[in-house]
C-alpha cells in the first residue's frame, strides 16, 4: 500500500499569507503604496462603520478594504498605485 504525506507551506495553508507577501513586495518595489497610507486615508472616511481588514490583488495591484455596517458589509477598492477609491460596494 502506498501512502502520499502532502506538507503545506504556510503560504499555500493561509493563503493571505501569500497576498501579504506579494504586497510587500510590491510595496518595496515601489509599486504601491504601503497598506498604513491606504488605511490612513480611508478609514477614518468610513464613519461608524468597523473596519475588519484588507484583502490585495497583486494582477490588479489593488486593496480591497473590508467594513461591516450594522448587518452590511462594504467592500472599498483602492488602487495601490494612487490610493485613489475604484469602487465602494
Amino acid at each position: 500500500m502506498l501512502t502520499s504525506i502532502f506538507v503545506l507551506s504556510p503560504v499555500a495553508a493561509d493563503p493571505r499569507r501569500g497576498e501579504q507577501n506579494e504586497a510587500r513586495q510590491d510595496m518595496r518595489a515601489g509599486k504601491v503604496k504601503p497598506l498604513r497610507e491606504i488605511e490612513a486615508n480611508i478609514v477614518p472616511r468610513m464613519r461608524g462603520m468597523q473596519y475588519l481588514g484588507p484583502e490585495y490583488d497583486p494582477t490588479a495591484q489593488v486593496y480591497r478594504l473590508k467594513f461591516i455596517d450594522r448587518d452590511r458589509v462594504i467592500f472599498v477598492d483602492v488602487d495601490g498605485r494612487t490610493g485613489a477609491v475604484l469602487r465602494q460596494r
